[in-house]
């Protein structure tokens, strides 16, 4: 979108809003590497929502921030750079370098810079004192490449219930505003995913070479029991499913029996190591695909798993 701006001529800000969940996938890394060569105008915010990136410093980083973005500190920097051009392209390089781990030092943001971001962060996104001066210094910034907001926040945050529980109330069912409870409807029947955990949990007992992967779904996937009785044979390898499926094959090439426990929805976007890493290499991979079709509090188009009902019927599985 920012690149479909500049090609029409046109003068307004491209906003991309990521979690941080999110960001530990790989397509945003190789976007990120794009946009920071290609030096194309674009602001990317970052919700840190679990901390998992950066702890907030308080009102320091706040004024950290404001200052890094404000017109005065990037009206020096421009200085500093026109005297360090004037002294040779050895002294622009090493005062680039110097400027870029100066202000890593004091925020955190190297790995961004490195990418081609100007990183401001991090900053506490529920203190609208703090977040909306650093937004304005952004929207007032000329072109200078991709910027990077790094904002923490709480999931749930003004509902205690959530703050205290946040996992569960990802997606929900009917439930009591004052209490927090879920309406879940009693049944004496065991769901597929009770199913599979004791049955796993079974077979780990007799077979030590059994582990067990989940893509930050171990709740969702039956894997919470796991996990306690076998730690060091359960592995959560974050919101990154197609790196989940070609664990599994490399834990398989070495002789062990993994189960890769991944919701179907989010199955597809490990089809292709599905077929080639696994499949193809004949790979002992058991491959689990958890709450398909249209179901629950996740019967909504984006999470809807309408696809892979269909594609895992195809002849690829070992």
């Amino acid at each position: 979108m920012a690149v479909a701006r500049d090609l029409k001529g046109e003068a307004r800000n491209i906003v991309a809003v990521i979690g941080d969940g999110a960001m530990s996938a790989g397509m945003a890394y190789e976007a990120m590497n794009n946009a920071g060569a290609m030096r194309s105008r674009l602001v990317v915010v970052l919700n840190d929502n679990d901390m998992s990136i950066s702890r907030p410093v308080g009102a320091m980083s706040a004024y950290l921030s404001k200052l890094i973005s404000s017109k005065s500190y990037r009206s020096l920097r421009h200085l500093a750079k026109d005297v360090a051009q004037a002294l040779g392209p050895t002294v622009t390089r090493a005062a680039r370098k110097a400027e870029e781990y100066a202000r890593g030092m004091v925020s955190g943001g190297t790995l961004f810079e490195e990418l081609g971001f100007y990183y401001i962060g991090p900053i506490d996104g529920h203190n609208l004192d703090h977040l909306l001066p650093v937004l304005r210094n952004v929207r007032d910034m000329p072109n200078e490449g991709p910027v990077l907001i790094h904002v923490v926040t709480q999931k749930g945050r003004g509902y205690k219930p959530a703050e205290e529980a946040a996992d569960k109330y990802h997606g929900v069912s009917k439930f009591d505003v004052l209490t927090g409870t879920q309406a879940k409807p009693a049944s004496n029947v065991p769901t597929y995913t009770e199913v599979f955990a004791r049955g796993l949990i079974a077979e780990a007992q007799a077979d030590n070479r059994i582990v067990a992967i989940t893509a930050a779904m171990p709740s969702g996937t039956g894997l919470s029991g796991f996990g306690k009785l076998f730690p060091t044979r359960t592995f959560d390898v974050g919101i990154a499913e197609q790196h989940a499926v070609t664990f599994a094959a490399g834990l398989a090439c070495e002789g062990l029996k993994p189960f890769c426990a991944i919701y179907s929805t989010f199955l597809q976007r490990a089809y292709d190591q599905i077929v080639h890493d696994v499949a193809i290499q004949n790979l002992p991979c058991a491959s689990l695909s958890t709450v398909p079709g249209w179901s629950g509090p996740m019967a909504r188009p984006t999470p809807a798993a309408s696809i892979p009902p269909s594609w895992a019927r195809c002849r690829i599985w070992c």
